[in-house]
């Protein structure tokens, strides 16, 4: 009944399109893990793509964030604002992410957590953790600021995906 109730199965594209003619500002489209479906993103008119399972909740069995990244960087990183979400725990998923070249990284179920848990307090003490351990991490890599991650550190922070592979 949920399933019924909340998702439409006919919703195309041509809904973005509609969306993207009533909407003026920034679109962000979330949930990609398609090159293809992030480039139709763009022709759409969207500003920027989430890439996410969703924390693999719709679909357990579809790839992570982390394998889908690359690709989609590839194919439209230059066009679009790609943003990465799913899978973000610590400060070194957040370097990982920014090593395989999203531009910024969402961190939706760790802050929910952490709201629920202290509220604004356990927002701030989750960002200082974020924080701290992406200085750790960079300071290992090699790396002076989030904006110095690259491709050029992926040995270092992603070694347990290309095992995966």
């Amino acid at each position: 009944g949920f399933l019924a109730k909340n998702f439409d199965p006919s919703i195309s594209w041509d809904e973005l399109g509609w969306i993207r003619e009533s909407w003026k500002g920034k679109l962000i489209i979330k949930g990609l893990l398609d090159k293809e479906d992030a480039r139709e993103a763009q022709r759409m008119g969207a500003d920027g793509i989430v890439v996410s399972n969703h924390g693999g909740r719709q679909l357990d069995g579809a790839i992570s964030t982390a394998q889908a990244l690359p690709h989609i960087v590839e194919e439209v990183g230059d066009e679009l604002t790609v943003l990465a979400d799913s899978g973000v725990r610590s400060g070194l998923d957040v370097v990982r992410m920014l090593a395989l070249g999203a531009k910024g990284v969402l961190l939706g179920r760790a802050y929910a957590y952490a709201l629920a848990a202290r509220g604004e307090a356990g927002v701030s003490h989750l960002l200082e953790l974020i924080a701290a351990d992406m200085r750790v991490t960079m300071t290992l890599i090699g790396a002076n600021s989030p904006a110095e991650i690259n491709q050029s550190h992926l040995d270092a922070v992603v070694k347990e995906l290309k095992m995966s592979e």
